[in-house]
């Protein structure tokens, strides 16, 4: 992973002592909150419902143990002992005071972490497929290229002031695992008649427009990529709508200009801005390279992994749920559950950090990732330590067998905790994970992929979901529309709204139902939810959740 060098740590305890000066000054009153709500934007301080947040940015989703156990000291000394990891795999303090944030932000500075970016009308955090560098299917690790695009992008000085927040997404695979389609860029790394360079995406989003992005190139050579993204992003801060904020993201530039038009524009900047790189950016991407060479892989013998999947059945069903094949075959990539049966999705306490932590010392090449799914991923795990590393897990509730299941639910933090949004999210993704665990029916169902978002924001991305969940206000109650047959893979897709919204008690029984319909109706149990959908339509499952409209036309 990247390490910072004396100009990074110059740099982040110059910002971290320049806002210390400027929270001293909105404590005792020389700035307004109008004046200091700019300032605390810009280093990932919001005020939300209760308390202020801190928004915390994990690159590209990559941490050590020793980042992971400050995350978790952080969590004890300044919070309530806990961190809430989010769909931008960054993560999330709900209750610091004002006085202590310069204190958090340089405990994060010494060990190569910051918040700068997290929030404002810049480009925020760049995200990447959380098993970067460990993928059987990939075709070379994204991360030196979102390292690259973090340096570039970090207090760049024409990308301070956009139009709106901007959000780019990086993959090295077909296999979509980043959602790059739903960014303002995404970026996917692929070659050409042995050429290396990347497919670029543009457009894509989600909140109260919802749209897929559109390919703005797909061949973009790999020594061009900055001077590209910086024309893209020059064009949009032009065109960019400033007189509505609801209209003022990139999907709508390229929706009113039409995407033959941005091309245009893009191509004409690009122009202008590649000589002005000179091969610089090309020198640091090596440097960035040579620090995500793999680590040195154990050898030895599996037997261990191969007695355990045969004599445990406990042991077997996590591995057949939250293991996915690495590229080197003696070694497995193990995703976490963030998710126990009633917890809230993306919560970690502080002795589950540690002990993340520990675990990667101890067995995984001390290198964790936090994927946009809400979860934590050991991406190098030689197969003899899964048994262990099994049973550490479970000794602190992160042994949950649900990984990509029914349970494995995105939801943003709604209504306990955000002032934006309109309803609850947390307790609905509790209530619909109790639930099917009750019934026992969550590895019959198979893949599913439900998404909850407390408001039209859609920071829980429900849009792309199979089974999206939006709650809002209506009248004083909460009201939660259903949309089917969302997809934020490589065959990305905006799901379909079913019909009328239900009321909070109403919603896990309407799930409950769609289920049920979906049992009915496929071919086998391989078919999953959303191969289902397709072949159906929206018909039995709307017969389904609506029952009585039936009852009426009968």
């Amino acid at each position: 992973m990247y390490q910072y060098n004396d100009f990074d740590r110059d740099f982040l305890a110059e910002r971290n002592a320049q806002f210390r000066a400027q929270v001293e000054r909105r404590i005792d009153g020389s700035l307004t909150e109008d004046e200091f709500k700019p300032l605390r934007l810009m280093n990932g301080l919001y005020l939300q419902l209760h308390a202020y947040m801190l928004r915390v940015a994990i690159p590209y989703g990559t941490l050590n143990g020793g980042q992971m156990d400050v995350l978790a000291d952080i969590a004890d000394k300044w919070d309530k002992g806990y961190g809430h990891f989010t769909t931008r795999q960054n993560i999330q303090y709900n209750w610091p005071k004002l006085k202590d944030v310069p204190d958090m932000l340089d405990a994060l500075g010494e060990v190569g972490m910051h918040a700068i970016q997290t929030s404002g009308n810049t480009i925020r955090n760049v995200t990447a497929d959380h098993f970067a560098g460990a993928a059987k299917d990939e075709v070379a690790d994204p991360r030196p290229t979102a390292e690259l695009l973090r340096q570039w992008s970090t207090d760049h000085p024409e990308f301070q002031f956009l139009p709106r927040k901007f959000k780019l997404a990086v993959t090295g695979s077909a296999n979509d695992r980043a959602v790059i389609k739903a960014h303002d860029i995404g970026i996917r790394l692929l070659t050409r008649d042995g050429e290396e360079g990347y497919e670029i995406i543009v457009g894509g989003g989600l909140g109260r427009t919802p749209m897929i992005g559109k390919v703005l190139r797909d061949f973009l050579p790999k020594a061009d990529l900055l001077p590209y993204c910086e024309a893209i992003v020059s064009v949009y801060n032009l065109l960019g709508r400033r007189d509505n904020k609801y209209k003022a993201r990139i999907k709508i530039t390229v929706h009113e200009n039409g995407i033959e038009t941005i091309r245009d524009l893009v191509e004409e900047r690009f122009a202008l801005l590649k000589p002005q790189f000179a091969g610089v950016d090309q020198k640091m991407l090596k440097n960035i390279e040579a620090q995500f060479a793999l680590p040195e892989f154990k050898t030895g013998s599996v037997a261990a992994f191969k007695d355990a999947y045969h004599s445990d059945p406990v042991f077997r069903s996590w591995a057949d749920t939250n293991l996915t094949a690495h590229k080197n075959d003696d070694y497995s990539i193990v995703s976490i559950s963030i998710k126990k049966h009633g917890a809230t999705p993306g919560d970690a306490t502080s002795a589950q950090m540690r002990e993340m932590a520990a675990i990667a010392r101890e067995f995984a090449h001390n290198e964790l990732r936090i994927s946009h799914e809400q979860n934590v991923i050991l991406p190098h795990v030689h197969k003899s330590h899964l048994p262990a590393i099994h049973a550490r897990l479970k000794a602190v509730d992160l042994a949950t067998a649900n990984i990509g299941k029914i349970s494995d639910i995105i939801a943003c933090p709604g209504m306990d905790y955000c002032a934006l949004a309109t309803a609850r999210s947390i307790p609905v993704a509790q209530q619909i994970a109790t639930r099917f665990d009750e019934l026992k029916l969550e590895h019959e169902i198979g893949d599913l992929k439900i998404k909850i978002s407390g408001c039209i924001n859609a920071c829980g991305h429900h849009h792309v979901g199979h089974i999206g969940i939006l709650g809002l206000d209506r009248a004083g109650v909460e009201n939660y529309q259903i949309t089917l047959g969302g997809d934020h893979t490589e065959t990305a897709a905006v799901g379909e709204r079913a019909g009328p919204g239900f009321a909070y008690d109403e919603i896990v029984p309407a799930i409950e139902r769609l289920i049920g319909a979906y049992l009915h109706n496929r071919e086998d149990e391989n078919e999953r939810f959303i191969d289902a959908y397709r072949r159906l339509g929206l018909a039995p499952f709307k017969a389904a959740l609506y029952p009585e409209v039936k009852a009426d036309a009968a």
